[in-house]
């Protein structure tokens, strides 16, 4: 299959980064990084040092190029949109919504106070990359993303209608639903023979292809199956299995891969993230062969994100083959242990390694 690219990914830094980045490379060509540092990526200068560090932190001979976004606060201007489209090197600007998950703190309070950066974004062309949830506390946390399409999401795309958005992580029927249903009707409206002009697409883990909420309460809380937006019921998991094996190409890989070390995710106040990098392709390989679309796993890996970002495909090829090989307990994490997503568990398919014509 054509090498796959991984829209949706933390990489952290310092020593995270050094024991992360590498997992990454072996598996995609590219990825989009994640902002939420701390403090976070809001400025053109600190992506690029960021995107730096990166390079410089990965394996020898390695051609992975991370593709770097901007956080997006009350204080981003219209200039500082500007700077970034220039750069060459941002190719998006993350929406947190204030104490929505991870490092959000610094995120948006309300749509109104980023008018003037959302125009600049539609203006430039600079895809919009949401966390999708509302922070209300009045409103149930399995609720969250259902409640943000509504509330936040639909106006938004309304008064921006030429702005590309991308829900990440999708985790509901309700987004898998509305996600299909534009993207169904732009590829009406495409002109015969003209690839759809899509200004909505989503990002899709492989926590939320496989399971459902029971896996973190199965025998006892299981801190490594949290994440945010969480797991939620069985209907979830199966429309976002069908929108993901659809051929739509409005869905596309985002593994949301999130690193913590093993003694902050079981805490008292545990973190929320999967870590999957070292065998996401792996676990999306198993999704879409339960579903029987196996065919269909290039495309969502390797074509749909490229094409809505507008970027070339990957030339090179990846082979997955067929195995059986048990996902590592722990992995080394600087000077700690993480334990990645599906530890212990049999997996079918294993990446070879190397790249080929």
């Amino acid at each position: 299959m054509v090498r796959p690219d991984d829209w949706h990914l933390h990489v952290r830094d310092g020593e995270a980064l050094q024991a992360v980045i590498g997992a990454t490379a072996a598996q995609f060509a590219r990825a989009i990084i994640m902002p939420n540092l701390k403090p976070p990526v809001t400025t053109t200068a600190q992506a690029q040092a960021y995107r730096a560090r990166i390079l410089a932190a990965l394996p020898a001979g390695s051609d992975f190029q991370p593709l770097m976004t901007l956080y997006l606060t009350d204080a981003t201007s219209a200039a500082q949109i500007r700077e970034a489209k220039a750069s060459g090197i941002v190719h998006g600007v993350k929406l947190y919504p204030a104490g929505a998950t991870t490092n959000s703190d610094a995120g948006v309070s309300s749509i109104d106070k980023v008018t003037a950066a959302l125009e600049a974004m539609q203006a430039v062309d600079l895809p919009l990359l949401v966390h999708g949830e509302v922070v209300d506390a009045a409103v149930d946390t399995f609720d969250r993303e259902a409640v943000f399409i509504d509330r936040v999401l639909m106006p938004l795309r309304a008064r921006f209608p030429a702005l590309r958005v991308v829900f990440e992580h999708i985790t509901t029927r309700q987004a898998a639903q509305y996600v299909t249903a534009v993207c169904r009707e732009q590829v009406a409206a495409a002109p015969a023979g003209q690839p759809p002009a899509l200004t909505l697409a989503a990002t899709i883990t492989p926590q939320h292809l496989l399971y459902n909420r029971n896996a973190i309460f199965s025998g006892g809380l299981r801190p490594h199956w949290y994440c945010l937006p969480i797991l939620k019921r069985e209907e979830h998991r199966l429309a976002l299995l069908e929108a993901a094996t659809s051929g739509l190409p409005a869905f596309f890989l985002g593994t949301d891969s999130a690193p913590h070390a093993a003694h902050l995710k079981e805490h008292a106040a545990g973190c929320a993230g999967c870590y999957s990098a070292p065998h996401a392709l792996e676990l999306y390989a198993a999704a879409f062969e339960g579903a029987g679309a196996l065919a269909r796993l290039e495309a969502f890996a390797g074509f749909h994100g490229p094409d809505f970002y507008r970027l070339p495909r990957n030339a090179g090829k990846v082979r997955l083959r067929r195995t059986s090989w048990t996902i590592p307990e722990s992995l080394p994490f600087g000077g700690n242990q993480i334990v990645p997503l599906a530890s212990g568990e049999v997996l079918a398919w294993q990446l070879a390694p190397g790249l080929e014509a």
